[in-house]
């Protein structure tokens, strides 16, 4: 192997040293007191991340319409340190409170995100950013006269360290050209919530209806869709969306079966995303794959298989090299991508909302590229409900 092409390839053994450290910081300026507006599972989940992170922040109010929710703060606080609301605009009227999440249903996520910034409150807003492509264009002109608060979308691919580094081999080039990616997030199961009085269907089951919810779209297939625009800075030119109500005949609206088609014609690429409720062999797949290897990915692991002349290649150069010797997985036809365990996406995601805070600094998961996966979800969903190809201004 010629030097220059060893080092050019051994690099591969340093990507890591490029990945963002989202660790605790240094000499806290403050610590952040947060409402928790929408107490239901993610809410709640979210209460137990802040937890970690004392530090940092401290959860002093929660908002919920349901009683029963707002009833778990025991699990996650001492009650009488938590304020308990049924009105999130009672809510910002605290003086006190520095910053709100917002986890509510999809269709408040613009009024309630609006009304935050208007009480001049900082925002961790979960995914998608809007329910409509009219309200991400509206949120991110609001947002424009709001430059003081942090405004940051809950599209937690980029803050893991493990997506990080897929990044980072795909602008290196260690995977080539990519041209195909093919996503599954399936379960077996009606992702429906038993329902204590009939009356409060639609406000606990809000994912079945289309009022409320971008279903499967929205709710998982929302996170790949926005890495792959973050990883490879492009968004698909066009789409096209297919899907039914194909297993559970229970008088939901949104489809449980998907599959979203998009084109990217100036990376030259095809995305794959699909979902199912119906079979939950393969669970959650994510894989990219590219001229020189393909990148397959899991929740908190991942591994790089390089194709056939790069993977000697590859074992060639760890094997002379001096630098940190790559993670080869026993059959020696993957490297593993990540060496340590990794803690929940949340916490990176918070950790660095409080950086954010403190600098007055753009998230990574922001206003205007969470407006942008916003849009492409909104689109996806129009295509299921007319099955015509969508097309997306420049």
């Amino acid at each position: 192997m010629k030097r220059r092409d060893f080092i050019k390839t051994s690099a591969v053994l340093g990507l890591a040293s490029t990945i963002p450290a989202f660790a605790i910081h240094k000499g806290l300026q403050k610590k952040y007191r947060i409402g928790i507006l929408g107490y239901g599972d993610r809410g709640s989940g979210l209460h137990a991340v802040f937890n970690e992170l004392p530090d940092l922040f401290e959860v002093t109010a929660v908002c919920d319409t349901l009683d029963f929710r707002l009833a778990n703060v025991k699990n996650y606080a001492d009650e009488s340190s938590v304020k308990s609301h049924k009105d999130y605009r009672a809510m910002l009227e605290d003086t006190s409170l520095d910053a709100i999440v917002i986890s509510t249903p999809l269709y408040l996520h613009f009024e309630h995100a609006k009304a935050c910034l208007e009480a001049g409150k900082h925002i961790f807003l979960e995914k998608a950013m809007t329910h409509t492509v009219e309200q991400a264009l509206s949120l991110q002109k609001i947002a424009s006269n709001h430059t003081q608060q942090t405004i940051q979308i809950g599209h937690q691919y980029r803050y893991s360290p493990l997506y990080f580094k897929v990044k980072d081999y795909i602008r290196s080039g260690y995977l080539g050209k990519v041209t195909q990616i093919e996503v599954r997030w399936d379960r077996n199961g009606s992702w429906r919530r038993p329902v204590p009085n009939p009356e409060l269907e639609r406000q606990i089951n809000w994912r079945m209806y289309h009022e409320y919810s971008g279903g499967l779209t929205a709710e998982l297939l929302s996170h790949q869709i926005d890495f792959i625009d973050w990883a490879f800075e492009t968004k698909p030119d066009s789409l096209f969306a297919t899907g039914g109500i194909d297993y559970f005949k229970d008088g939901r609206e949104t489809f449980d079966n998907v599959q979203v088609l998009a084109r990217y014609d100036q990376a030259g690429m095809v995305g794959n995303f699909g979902a199912t409720c119906s079979n939950a062999h393969e669970g959650y797949l994510f894989k990219i794959r590219g001229s020189k290897g393909t990148v397959s990915l899991f929740f908190n692991d991942g591994y790089f298989y390089p194709e056939a002349d790069q993977l000697a290649e590859l074992q060639q150069v760890d094997g002379v090299s001096g630098a940190t010797k790559l993670n080869w997985m026993a059959d020696k036809k993957g490297i593993r991508l990540i060496d340590e365990p990794l803690k929940d996406g949340s916490f990176y995601a918070l950790t660095d909302f409080y950086r954010c805070i403190e600098e007055n600094a753009l998230p990574h998961s922001n206003v205007m590229n969470g407006g942008d996966t916003a849009i492409i979800v909104a689109l996806a969903n129009e295509s299921l409900k007319d099955g015509q190809i969508k097309r997306l201004d420049s």
